[in-house]
Formats: structure tokens, sequence, C-alpha cells
């Protein structure tokens, strides 16, 4: 085993100790079925909790997007989210006006991996999602076949609050619904507000409130 595979499997550990992560299946199985699990976004923590909460043997098919200029900083934070978690490196600012966004998670698709989006395209802490922005509904096209699998991270936000780096241990869940399809003629509004509200109920009914004693 490789010392990032040692790495990953540690960072798993250490973020099921501090957030008490639980995977909650309840619409699908985790089965290595190719899928785009898409997420609200809370944190920077909301992939490590979700590819933490996936098992063992889809994580190494699962690739979180990360913001490149974020997340190639620093040489730890390139060499965590490439030789570790495998990301797919997205700009949110175009170079060029015809460059597309979207090319690197297609190419990451059309090898067959799954990925972990975030619709919203920025974080919120406004309980319920933004409006998703039309990635989602650009891949769902491209892609017919693979599913979408609503997943919801439940108290991330009191985890690892935007600003800070050093995470407070608190409960979390990661709920995964029942997969989606883009519907024949269905439009991309109404697919986006369709999507969006299958994210949001895979809320819990209840937040967990307050740390683990």
């Amino acid at each position: 085993m490789s010392f990032a595979e040692l790495t990953g499997l540690f960072l798993a550990s250490l973020s099921r100790v501090i957030t008490g992560t639980q995977g909650h299946w309840k619409g699908c199985p985790p089965t290595a079925e190719q899928r785009i699990y898409f997420a609200n976004h809370q944190s920077h923590f909301d992939w490590v909790l979700i590819w933490a909460a996936l098992p063992r043997g889809l994580r190494t098919h699962t690739r979180p997007i990360a913001a490149r200029d974020y997340w190639t900083a620093s040489k730890l934070k390139t060499w965590l989210t490439s030789a570790v978690f495998n990301a797919v490196y997205v700009s949110r600012t175009r170079s060029t006006p015809d460059e597309d966004p979207l090319e690197p998670l297609v190419e990451a698709l059309q090898a067959g991996n799954s990925l972990v989006i975030f619709p919203e395209g920025t974080r919120s802490n406004k309980g319920e999602p933004q409006v998703f922005k039309t990635g989602l509904y650009n891949l769902a096209r491209q892609f017919p076949d693979v599913q979408l699998v609503p997943t919801w991270v439940d108290n991330v936000q009191r985890v690892m609050p935007k600003g800070e780096v050093v995470p407070v241990p608190i409960l979390c869940t990661v709920t995964f619904g029942e997969p989606l399809k883009l519907q024949p003629n269905e439009d991309r509004h109404e697919f986006l507000a369709r999507a969006r509200t299958a994210l949001i109920a895979q809320r819990p009914c209840t937040e967990t409130r307050g740390g683990r004693g």
C-alpha cells in the first residue's frame, strides 16, 4: 500500500473520529455504479466527509471536485487533492471565453469515474441550498446512464465553519437519496428545481445540535 493510500485511510478514520460521520444509504445501496453524488455545500470539509462515508471499495473510483485556485495554493494541498483524493480540479473563473469549465468533469466521467459535485457552485450557510447552476443539467444530458444521487451533508458547517482551519468535534451525517434521471423533454429549470428539491428531502427532520460529550 502506498503512502498516499495510507494517508487516505488515516484521514477517513480521523474524520470519523472528529465528526462521528455516519453514511445513511436511504435511497440506494453503496454499489459500484457510476454515479454523480450532488451535495449541499457548506464548508471545505464537505467532500472529505462524503468520501469518508463511502465504502473503501468505492473511494478509488469516486473523485471529488476541487477548486483549482484554493486546492493548489500550497504543495500540501496539491498533494492531498491529487495523490490522496484524486480530485478533479475545476477553475472558478474562465481564462478564455471559449473555456468549458465542465471539460475536466466530462473527461473523468468518460474514464468511468464517479464524481462528487456541488451544484450551488459556492459555499452557503443559509440552511437550504442556493439555486443550482447549470452544470448538473449539462452533465445529465451528456451522461444519461450515470446515476445522479442527492447527497445531504448535515451539520458540517459547525465542524468547519467558513474561514476556520481547525475542525470542531460535532456529530455529522451523510444521507444518500434515490438516484434521479433527466426526464424526456424536461427543460433545464424544471430539472434543476426537481434535483434541488430531491436534495433538500434528504435533510434530517431534526438537525443534530452540540458536540459529542
